[in-house]
């Protein structure tokens, strides 16, 4: 699994790369009637990475409690998220050099969904083993107070 998350610092770097090829020569007059402005302000062309909404990205939004379960629920949320951000994407883009890289990006999200969902159902079908996620061995003992 930890090959996905090198995938998606790739992921990163081709959205960055599109947003830069699609900035870098735009006038003034492009920038001011495109909504471009505010981030122009702030950023000039530089890529950086934020939400739609301007939110910046921070490792806060990333989420990780020790629990397999949990974790690997998470991962495959983030993976949804991202599906249907560039389903979105696909929705409002009709430039071809943008879309096919963004259709390459939505599938490996389904791949990465489906291979964290493989990872639950091993962890899933070892609930019974003895000790398994009963307790956390490596901070509880299973006994109350401890």
């Amino acid at each position: 699994l930890t090959d996905i998350g090198t995938e998606e610092l790739a992921h990163l770097e081709m959205v960055a790369t599109i947003v830069h090829q699609l900035t870098r020569n735009l006038s003034m007059e492009e920038i001011e009637k495109s909504g471009f402005a505010n981030y122009y302000v702030d950023h000039t062309v530089g890529v950086w990475p934020q939400a739609a909404s301007g939110f910046p990205f921070t490792a806060a939004q990333f989420q990780v409690t020790g629990d397999p379960i949990t974790d690997l629920m998470e991962d495959m949320a983030a993976e949804q998220k991202a599906r249907t951000t560039y389903d979105n994407i696909l929705r409002l883009i009709k430039e071809p050099d943008v879309c096919e890289p963004i259709k390459f990006l939505r599938m490996r999200e389904v791949v990465h969904f489906q291979r964290f969902g493989e990872a639950l159902r091993i962890v899933q079908d070892r609930l019974d083993s003895r000790n398994f996620y009963a307790f956390n061995p490596a901070f509880d003992t299973g006994e109350c107070g401890d």
